[in-house]
C-alpha cells in the first residue's frame, strides 16, 4: 500500500508494518514491562484492532509455554523421566 492509501485508512485498521510487528515483539519480550503492556493491548489498551490481535496471539502463545513449561517441570520432579533413563 502507498502511504496515501494508508491516510485514508481509520486508526482502528490502520495495518502495522514489519517493522512494527518486530518491534513490539522485542517490547513484549522484556520480563515484566512487557508483559504488563502485553495485557493491556490485549484487554483494550489500543485501538488499533490489527494490534490488539497480535498482542492477544502473543499472549496465547505465551500462555501456552507456560503450560508447556509446567507440565515438564510436574513430570521432571515426579521422576517418570529420571526412571525412565535409568
Amino acid at each position: 500500500m502507498e502511504k496515501e492509501d494508508l491516510k485514508n485508512i481509520p486508526e482502528e485498521y490502520r495495518p502495522i508494518s514489519m517493522w512494527g510487528y518486530f518491534g513490539y515483539q522485542i517490547l513484549f519480550a522484556i520480563p515484566l514491562i512487557g508483559f504488563i503492556i502485553l495485557l493491556v493491548f490485549s484487554f483494550g489498551g489500543t485501538k488499533n484492532k490489527n494490534l490488539r490481535n497480535f498482542a492477544r496471539s502473543y499472549f496465547c502463545y505465551f500462555i501456552l509455554i507456560v503450560i508447556l513449561v509446567l507440565i515438564f517441570t510436574a513430570i521432571y520432579s515426579f521422576g517418570i523421566i529420571n526412571k525412565s533413563i535409568l
